[in-house]
């Protein structure tokens, strides 16, 4: 990109984003950005284990040049914290927390950026032993700045935003947001095509009931009532559903009086069904995110947290919220009072209007 001329020269960079899912998606534009501005570097993310497929195939090495089943990265750096956590007293997880911490300072990164903003992932990008690192000014937990030597200010409400003027920062010079990139994984690709048509589905919404925790969650039943009135459109609905969300899928299913199949997939898998979806509803989770990073025209269910910031991003989306929902950072697990207020027919008709424009 000839008209953006980067003011350092970086030859090895590291992101920091370890999770999850909504997360690490909204993170991918600003390395797409940092991706273009220094195509010649080697760039590396430390991140979950679980959320690794989004950012390469599984069939696929987690080092070298880029492909389209590794697009964005020359190396990925997975950790496995929360299972570490769980047998943190075993000598065979310090063996591997060792060889982990071990490899990563041996990759002499120049450049660290922490979009986790967390004090564990300010922690890891010092330890990488990259002499500047950038991240937030007020970050997610503020003792995590204290480990920054570049702090970014944003004046932006939506993460995504956020995170690309950290990118930019480090970029040096003014820089534009391209779209998040995923890998394309032919395996899962395959997969998803025998099972849609083992099923004889083609035109499909997805639905996702599930949602981190139970005040994001609108009533799976309703979910249900929904999928029928997408079968009268002809689509096909899938309920998505991830680990611990079958219940709620179930549900969902029971009520859609047969015209939905409740189905859950890998990651791989679930970006390759996006790409075929027609249309998304859910609430603020990964799966949302994940469609619009693909621009799957969505219905947005929101409840306590805020769109401004959460919210579907370029793509086309009617987003809903009732006046009497509040942006609340703790996880209450009994249903928003304003969630609860959106009924079925809001839900048919943006999903109507959506189906139509995509026509158009």
């Amino acid at each position: 990109m000839a008209a953006y001329s980067p003011t350092p020269e970086f030859e090895r960079i590291l992101i920091i984003r370890l999770s999850s899912m909504g997360d690490v998606i909204h993170a991918l534009p600003a390395a797409a950005m940092l991706r273009e501005a220094f195509p010649h570097a080697t760039l590396g993310w430390l991140i979950e284990e679980r959320w690794a497929e989004l950012l390469c195939a599984l069939s696929t090495p987690r080092a070298g040049a880029s492909s389209p089943q590794r697009p964005l990265v020359n190396v990925i750096h997975a950790v496995s914290l929360k299972s570490w956590r769980r047998s943190i007293f075993s000598n065979h997880t310090w063996e591997r927390i060792a060889a982990g911490l071990s490899d990563l300072r041996a990759h002499h990164y120049d450049l660290a950026v922490d979009l986790q903003g967390a004090a564990r992932s300010a922690v890891l990008a010092r330890w990488s032993g990259a002499p500047t690192i950038y991240g937030a000014t007020q970050p997610r937990e503020n003792i995590a700045s204290m480990w920054y030597s570049r702090r970014v200010i944003s004046e932006h409400a939506h993460v995504v935003d956020q995170y690309a003027d950290i990118a930019r920062a480090a970029i040096g010079c003014p820089f534009p947001i391209p779209d998040a990139i995923l890998p394309c994984d032919p395996i899962a690709e395959e997969a998803v095509e025998k099972r849609l048509r083992a099923l004889d589905i083609r035109d499909t919404a997805i639905l996702n009931p599930g949602a981190g925790w139970g005040a994001k969650q609108w009533p799976s039943e309703r979910y249900g009532d929904v999928a029928q009135a997408l079968a009268r459109q002809g689509l096909r609905p899938i309920i998505n559903f991830g680990p611990r969300e079958e219940a709620l899928a179930r549900v969902a299913e029971a009520a859609s009086a047969g015209t939905a199949q409740a189905l859950s997939f890998s990651v791989g898998e679930l970006i390759a069904l996006m790409r075929r979806a027609r249309l998304f509803i859910g609430g603020d989770t990964g799966p949302m995110h994940l469609a619009a990073a693909l621009h799957v025209p969505i219905v947005a269910l929101f409840g306590p947290t805020d769109p401004e910031r959460n919210g579907p991003y370029r793509t086309p989306s009617v987003v809903l919220r009732n006046p009497a929902s509040a942006t609340s950072l703790s996880h209450r697990m009994e249903p928003d009072r304003g969630l609860l207020a959106i009924t079925t027919e809001e839900v048919v008709a943006a999903a109507t209007q959506l189906l139509e424009r995509s026509r158009a």
